[in-house]
């Protein structure tokens, strides 16, 4: 496609994002904080595109006491929605916008995609405990200090087997979604993580 070309033809070091207007229609900030964002973005990232190390790096100085580079990890990887290992402003403003500022069902589908790690549509139990003790290691021990070693585990037993309502061991974004709007312990929960970002 057009895209990848165009993708292809930018690989010139500095990003300059398309035009504040567009921006300011496809998402829920205005100009004025479209503006302010892009300049707080370019100070940290004067390239205008952040790679995962640097992603890595800005996330811990938010989390002094705990590990939070898996947990970057995962974020990024839902940030770079081409898939191509850099966050430009405009994925990190369009995730910005929805987390937010979107509807309950835009956030919750965004929270899906970023537990969906394989990105094959479906969230398994594997990929749930991989995030839910990537968000343990980051709040870190003294956030948790009453924690067991298997409570990240417990967590996502509980999780899981009400998210997976037809039992098939995966949890499909309708199911997710379900899960969420019906149950406000884990609407709570993911409220945690969102409080995280």
């Amino acid at each position: 496609s057009d895209k990848i070309e165009d993708e292809l033809e930018m690989t010139t070091v500095c990003h300059r994002p398309e035009g504040l207007d567009q921006l300011e229609a496809q998402t829920n900030f205005t100009k004025r904080e479209l503006q302010v964002l892009y300049r707080g973005f370019k100070n940290e990232c004067p390239s205008g595109v952040v790679n995962e190390e640097t992603f890595k790096q800005i996330y811990a100085q938010f989390f002094p006491h705990g590990d939070a580079s898996m947990y970057a990890h995962y974020l990024f990887n839902a940030f770079d929605t081409a898939q191509n290992g850099s966050v430009k402003f405009e994925d990190f403003v369009m995730a910005l916008s929805i987390l937010l500022r979107g509807t309950v069902h835009e956030k919750l589908r965004w929270t899906f995609n970023l537990y969906d790690i394989n990105k094959d549509g479906y969230i398994n139990k594997e990929e749930m405990m991989d995030i839910v003790k990537a968000i343990y290691d980051m709040m870190g021990k003294y956030t948790y200090p009453v924690l067991k070693e298997d409570a990240p585990r417990q967590h996502v037993e509980v999780f899981f087997q009400k998210m997976d309502k037809n039992k098939d061991g995966v949890v499909t974004l309708d199911e997710f979604i379900e899960s969420c709007q019906e149950d406000d312990n884990i609407m709570r929960s993911l409220q945690l993580f969102e409080n995280v970002m």
